[in-house]
């Protein structure tokens, strides 16, 4: 990737007036919007309940998160219409529009009729409005992003973007908090009845402060100058995606930063929270406290490491970060399961459970259309453990009469889905694997956090460490996509390899992972898509993608 010659830092100084209205609007617009979108992701068990009524537990936690993964996935999309908007019509105003229906898709979600009401109006209607988020977050980052960078002195870029990126980590906490505050108020029944309405209730009131902040902003002042002198795009698109220069440059941002910043991302704070309550099985309000602490604890080095790459450079934090969380996602995942189910990981150990299966029985056990159906010993006996989220392992043996679930040294035949006395054989079987389960010492629920005692912080500080590998991946990219790109087609072309990468390879992470571990059986088995995809980043980042601090973003256009 070519570069423009290197321009001189410029001196420290205190952040202007002017500079400080520019991020602080720029950064609470974009909270607003990460809490809109995640409210989703936080409530997903709930959200699951309410329009997902009819499928199977496991199908429904995937349907849940491919529901969650839908706005992601036209992330992209946004980034490309509102890219475009943002080259030809300008950063301001494009950010607006998208602020603008991101709160209002949001607020309709808490005036929805669940499916007992609506049928299946309402998830159809949900992930429409999911998608109608997703569009406008393509939009969104990519102008507050470039709006703030333009804003930004010379040499302090990344110190200044950084405050960008705190918001969706922010917005995050954000979500946690009033749904906590939310539950606490009104008891736990009540809030999966009807309380979880009011989070989204709330984005009405910061969707009006949002809007106001925002038509106070002025244009970007290298927009601005540009317009003014006539050099402004004409065919962002084409000259983003059609020209191999810049499209080198699109991949290689891609691949070789966003995709694995993406996966360090959702699996430090998303995925964290969903393998503690659906594997640990501890309670939604506990992981809730346990995630939002660590998110306080670890947001400020967001800002840490974004000023930090205004000295060292932006390629060799965000490749470390990728790099260092490979490499230690599987010890630490195995760390929270000592320290937050214990008496898990003593069962585990003690009485692994296994599925020994005759060759050719066991099947792709995924049910994406709610219509599929399970007939083998293998299969029924997989989706069973699936669905209580016990961890086994899966095995093909020649000689076996009959899929056999193992736990310890017991052993309970399966039963044939399609043999006449199915339905007397199957309550049979779940009784006994269950009483076997009990026996074993495998807990139904993880301990609260006065039971946990001292582990509760090993669990905080277990948690703050990924978030600290989220901070050193995501707290530099603003400034470094930014940099990427010149400025009459920066819009276009950084958000679309940011949005895919977050978008698609971070989006579909948790349900990727699920889906990994329901058909292999290991709870830790979901967690070799993120690190491949990290490792997979900070080699072709460190190998092919140049720094990119001392660009001069006048120079390039």
């Amino acid at each position: 990737m070519a570069t423009a010659p290197a321009s001189r830092a410029a001196p420290p100084r205190v952040m202007s007036a002017d500079e400080r209205r520019v991020i602080f609007a720029s950064s609470f617009g974009t909270v607003f919007e990460w809490y809109d979108f995640y409210l989703f992701g936080v409530m997903t068990v709930i959200i699951g309940n309410a329009f997902f009524t009819t499928l199977a537990p496991a199908t429904r936690d995937i349907f849940v998160l491919l529901a969650f993964a839908a706005g992601f996935a036209v992330r992209p999309f946004g980034a490309i219409v509102f890219g475009r908007v943002g080259d030809l019509v300008g950063r301001k105003y494009t950010f607006l529009l998208t602020v603008l229906l991101m709160g209002l898709s949001t607020f309709t979600v808490c005036l929805l009729p669940t499916y007992a009401n609506w049928g299946i109006a309402a998830p159809v209607t949900l992930i429409a409005l999911r998608l109608m988020q997703g569009l406008a977050l393509g939009g969104e980052y990519g102008g507050a992003a470039t709006y703030v960078a333009e804003h930004a002195p010379q040499g302090r870029r990344g110190a200044y973007t950084s405050w960008i990126q705190t918001t969706a980590t922010v917005g995050l906490m954000l979500a946690l908090m009033v749904i906590l505050a939310t539950r606490l108020e009104v008891g736990e029944a009540a809030f999966a009845d009807w309380g979880w309405r009011i989070p989204y209730a709330c984005s009405g009131v910061l969707l009006v402060i949002s809007v106001w902040i925002r038509l106070r902003l002025a244009e970007s002042p290298a927009f601005a100058r540009m317009r003014a002198e006539g050099r402004t795009s004409r065919a962002p698109l084409t000259e983003s995606f059609a020209q191999w220069g810049n499209l080198k440059r699109v991949i290689l941002a891609l691949f070789g930063a966003t995709a694995g910043q993406a996966v360090v991302w959702y699996t430090g704070q998303f995925y964290t929270l969903y393998f503690l309550q659906s594997f640990l099985k501890v309670d939604g309000l506990t992981a809730n406290i346990l995630v939002a602490v660590a998110l306080v604890v670890g947001t400020p080095f967001f800002v840490f490491f974004g000023t930090l790459s205004d000295r060292v450079g932006r390629k060799p934090i965000v490749v470390t970060g990728c790099l260092v969380a490979a490499l230690s996602y599987l010890p630490l995942f195995h760390a929270l399961t000592r320290y937050a189910n214990p008496r898990l990981e003593a069962a585990i150990e003690k009485s692994p459970v296994a599925v020994v299966a005759p060759p050719g029985d066991c099947h792709l056990i995924l049910d994406l259309t709610g219509t599929a159906k399970f007939h083998s010993a293998c299969d029924l006996a997989r989706l069973f453990l699936a669905n209580s989220g016990v961890n086994y392992d899966k095995r093909e043996q020649a000689g076996t009469a009959v899929a056999t679930v193992r736990i310890g040294a017991v052993a309970i035949p399966a039963y044939d889905g399609a043999g006449a006395d199915a339905h007397t054989q199957r309550p049979r079987f779940e009784s006994a694997v269950r009483a076997a389960l009990d026996a074993a010492g495998y807990p139904a629920r993880a301990d609260p956090i006065p039971a946990l005692g001292a582990h509760w912080w090993v669990i905080v500080g277990v948690l703050t460490l990924m978030v600290v590998f989220v901070t050193m991946v995501y707290g530099p990219i603003a400034a470094m996509l930014v940099e990427f790109f010149p400025t009459r087609i920066r819009y276009t072309s950084m958000s679309l390899p940011y949005h895919i990468g977050n978008g698609w390879f971070g989006g579909f992470l948790p349900a990727i992972s699920f889906a990994i571990v329901a058909a292999r059986g290991n709870i830790y088995s979901g967690l070799w898509y993120p690190i491949a995809i990290a490792a997979l980043s900070g080699v072709i980042g460190a190998l092919f993608v140049r720094e990119t601090k001392d660009v001069d973003l006048e120079a390039r256009g």
